[in-house]
């Protein structure tokens, strides 16, 4: 799995987004962890929807069109639920829930994923 950079308008807002991008990842997204630490984030792509069956934590959730505009923003998504991203999303950013960063991402921004 790869590591990427996420930013908004050359900000760093998270330093390390686990990229899944083969379908085996997509699959195990973040069931085989027992948590996500701060500061960290999984991106799953192509993905128009997410469970959180089997979780072990609550997520907070961004989808994302193809380009990485912010489309749709999810907080505290339990364990046991399934969230759909609506119009125009194409991946998602998961976090730990409170974890989102902390300079306010909102619908419409423009985020761009680079390497290390």
């Amino acid at each position: 799995m790869r590591h990427r950079l996420l930013k908004r308008d050359g900000e760093l807002l998270v330093p390390t987004v686990l990229v899944a991008e083969t379908t085996a990842e997509r699959m195990r997204g973040l069931l085989a962890h027992s948590e996500l630490p701060a500061g960290q984030a999984m991106f799953l792509c192509p993905c128009t929807s997410i469970h959180t069956f089997f979780m072990r934590f609550s997520i907070d959730i961004i989808f994302v069109s193809t380009d990485l505009r912010v489309t749709r923003i999810v907080t505290d998504v339990t364990p046991f639920r399934v969230v759909f991203g609506g119009a125009g999303a194409a991946g998602v950013l998961e976090f730990a829930t409170g974890c989102l960063p902390s300079r306010g991402i909102e619908i419409g921004d423009q985020l761009t994923l680079l390497d290390p």
